[in-house]
């Protein structure tokens, strides 16, 4: 059995974790590096290491990584806008291998990015 990934950890209370929205199928927690006032990572309970792993069987998925990220976006008060962001890779700064979509908000965004 492969080792779990920290978002695993997080995700069965092996480790802490600022959790603020969970389902059956992810979990939402506060970055703890945070690049905007609010920084919130969306993870599927399924380990997926990175989006080159996805599969078409994963899209229904991900699009509710989309859909969680909306609701957490109205939670958090994000009426002016947000970034939704993943990063694939070592180029990208992908820093966890386990998929996840950053939402960003609370401040005016650049662009480009990066």
């Amino acid at each position: 059995m492969a080792e779990k990934t920290l978002f695993q950890k997080i995700m069965d209370r092996e480790l802490p974790g600022d959790i603020i929205y969970e389902d059956d199928r992810c979990v939402a927690l506060r970055d703890i590096n945070p690049q905007a006032p609010t920084h919130v990572l969306i993870v599927p309970r399924k380990p997926i290491p990175s989006l080159d792993d996805l599969t078409e069987e994963d899209a229904p998925l991900v699009g509710h990584l989309f859909v969680v990220a909306k609701k957490v976006a109205e939670r958090e008060g994000l009426d002016r806008g947000y970034r939704t962001v993943f990063n694939n890779g070592p180029d990208a700064n992908q820093t966890v291998d386990h998929l996840h979509l950053h939402l960003l908000g609370g401040r005016r965004m650049g662009w480009p990015p990066g």
